[in-house]
Parts: structure tokens; sequence; C-alpha cells
């Protein structure tokens, strides 16, 4: 995505409908901020994720696709069920899929891929003991 240039109707709506599967998926709150950044990202990232009205169970994706940036941050109680490890595993997928000039599928398949790493299992039965 050149730098400038702004997501379309239907690009935002594939993001708002990945977000709202993972959020489905995993009870967590997920945002994507597209655009750029300040340096150091990391920071401004984190600052971002800090203004989100459900910090501590939110997952913020940062992509600053002319600075060619991309940051995860999780919130305290995200962190107990999406750990370093999985979103190593999404930012790597979504890289894979930036180098190949599709930022917004890479970004719908990283927060997919976060949302399943998150979910909660299903329970298909309890049983009590007495």
């Amino acid at each position: 995505m050149p730098a400038g240039e702004v997501l379309d109707h239907v690009e935002k709506r594939r993001l708002q409908r990945a977000v709202e599967v993972a959020e489905q998926l995993s009870g967590l709150t997920f945002s994507v901020y597209v655009g750029p950044g300040e340096i150091p990202v990391r920071r401004h990232a984190e600052r971002l994720h800090a203004a989100l009205s459900d910090a501590d169970d939110a997952v913020l994706v940062f992509c600053d696709p002319a600075g060619r940036a991309l940051e995860i941050v999780t919130g305290r109680d995200a962190r107990r069920v999406l750990d370093d490890f999985d979103c190593r595993l999404a930012a790597v997928s979504m890289q894979t899929s930036f180098l190949a000039g599709d930022v917004v599928g890479g970004l719908v398949n990283g927060v997919q891929q976060l949302g399943q790493s998150a979910r909660h299992p299903e329970t298909l039965h309890t049983s009590r003991l007495s």
C-alpha cells in the first residue's frame, strides 16, 4: 500500500469483520491501526493501546505500511491467553502477505490467527461431582 493511500470501504469492512470474528472467538477486544506512526514506533503503538477503553483485555495491531512497521500490543489480561509466541507467529504471517503486496489480506489473516490462538475452548458438557 503506497504512502498516503487510505483503505477503501471494502477493505475496512474486511478488517472489521476479522475483528468481530476474533472478538467472538476469544472474548478479547481487537483494534487495528493502519497509518503512520511516530518514532519510536513501539512506544507509539503502546500509547494507542493504552488509550483503548478496555486496554487490559485488548489487542492492538499497529501497521505503518509506508514505514514498514508492525507492532502487536496486548493488554495485561489478554497476555494470559495470547503469548509472545502466538503474536510472533501472527506477525510472520502478516509480514509474508505484506511482502507480496497484500497489506489488508495480511492484517485480516493475522487478526484471525490471533483470535484463534486466544479462543476459549468450547465445552460440550460438564460433569459435577457430588
